[in-house]
């Protein structure tokens, strides 16, 4: 059996854990620079406004329901995502942290005294106690029912609000009878239409129809989807998640950017965003793409601008896709004009164990450094070290109005009691 413990709209209940005075009130999270609205908790929800819309549309609105507005506080959320993954971890004997808010847990030869339900439930009210955290939990017999019970959990009627485990025919029936294709895992918009033009739309008739004909038609993920479906496991953890073909780093400015310093220091920021990613999936970059454009909502003076840099060697070393970033900012700056974005992406990777060197030239990689590097910041935070490249204070950096203090991780932030 599986189970997929997943937190309920997390980034506005991160937001609750050290403020109770906000625990019962309408809680909206905000995008990088406070463009967009990227969380809400239940009760904002029920104001009508709806999520990935500007915040500067429904700004009033939100107002006038008192809803509490919070900038991204990643610290934050990283720090209880990690405490709220020990919680879990302890209810199984191996797990698969999925996203920042989703692991799976394995139960190989185990079944609860009590039953899943109960033991579901012993999970809530763990990781409740200890982290403040809401979380559904959804137990199947593969990860595909697993996902399809947390969503039963949630939007079904008849299950106990954020549990439901599908372990009968019976109930894998009522759930999947009751989910639309587009609500299975790994089935997005663009199949689920093809779905529906073949008089399949709900994952009931999906998880009927052949899943060797799936193959032919679609891929042979969707065929271990239909198989999933049935109870047969066929995605092991290394699938879940595959290696991404591109990987991009993008932010607009929290400031007008009209000099070349701060132009270069942001391509350099995100070379190093694009580099760490690359080496946490084993890929090396063969060839990197820069760009920079100003606002386009002033066509008269909109401006944009590309670079790609190519590699002789393909490299995911920080000090190498630095050097590029450097050289095309050269590229791209343009006295005059008012930068309003920036960004950089590998638009083509290897993975390192097909990296093919060069003859004539010696390799400028340090892995040793960067493996520090990265150690160093996967424990004591993303931006503990870094190239120099990038900038110490930035004026540029991310807009951040309605922060919240990263009760966690930074010394000063730490919650203070007085006892009198």
């Amino acid at each position: 059996m599986f189970a997929l413990v997943d937190a309920n709209s997390f980034y506005a209940s991160a937001e609750k854990v050290f403020d109770p005075s906000i625990r019962r009130k309408p809680v909206v999270v905000l995008t990088n620079n406070d463009g967009c609205i990227c969380a809400m908790c239940d009760r904002a929800k029920q104001t009508g406004v709806k999520k990935f819309g500007p915040y500067h549309e429904v700004k009033d609105k939100l107002a006038k329901f008192g809803c509490v507005i919070r900038s991204s506080n990643y610290e934050l959320y990283d720090d209880l995502s990690s405490k709220m993954m020990d919680v879990a971890a302890r209810f199984a004997p191996e797990q698969h942290v999925y996203s920042i808010d989703e692991c799976f847990l394995r139960f190989d030869g185990f079944t609860p005294d009590n039953g899943w339900e109960p033991y579901g439930q012993d999970i809530r009210r763990a990781i409740w106690r200890e982290v403040r955290l809401p979380v559904g939990v959804g137990i199947g017999a593969t990860p595909t029912l697993a996902k399809a019970a947390s969503h039963a959990g949630k939007r079904l009627t008849g299950f106990t609000r954020g549990i439901a485990v599908i372990d009968t025919p019976q109930l894998r029936e009522q759930v999947l009878s009751q989910m639309a294709t587009q609500d299975v895992w790994g089935i997005g918009k663009r199949i689920a239409k093809r779905l529906s033009m073949m008089g399949i739309n709900t994952a009931w008739q999906l998880a009927n129809y052949s899943p060797k004909a799936m193959r032919k038609q679609f891929s042979v993920e969707i065929e271990r989807t239909v198989r999933e479906l049935n109870g047969e496991t066929c995605l092991a953890w290394d699938d879940t998640r595959a290696a991404k073909k591109q990987i991009f780093s993008t932010r607009a400015f929290g400031e007008k950017v009209t000099d070349y310093i701060s132009l270069r220091q942001s391509l350099c920021l995100h070379a190093e965003h694009v580099g760490a990613k690359a080496r946490r999936q084993g890929s090396a970059i063969h060839a990197m793409q820069f760009f920079a454009r100003s606002n386009p909502f002033q066509p008269d003076h909109y401006y944009h601008k590309s670079h790609v840099h190519r590699f002789s060697v393909p490299t995911a070393d920080t000090t190498q896709l630095v050097l590029a970033a450097t050289h095309a900012a050269q590229q791209i700056y343009q006295l005059g004009v008012i930068f309003h974005k920036s960004g950089a992406g590998a638009i083509e990777l290897v993975q390192n164990e097909f990296v093919q060197t060069d003859l004539f030239e010696y390799s400028q990689d340090k892995p040793k450094l960067m493996a520090c590097m990265d150690h160093i910041n996967q424990k004591y935070g993303t931006h503990t070290v870094g190239l120099a490249a990038k900038g110490i204070m930035p004026k540029w950096r991310m807009r951040r109005a309605y922060l919240s203090p990263q009760f966690t991780t930074r010394w000063s932030d730490i919650p203070k009691i007085r006892c009198e």
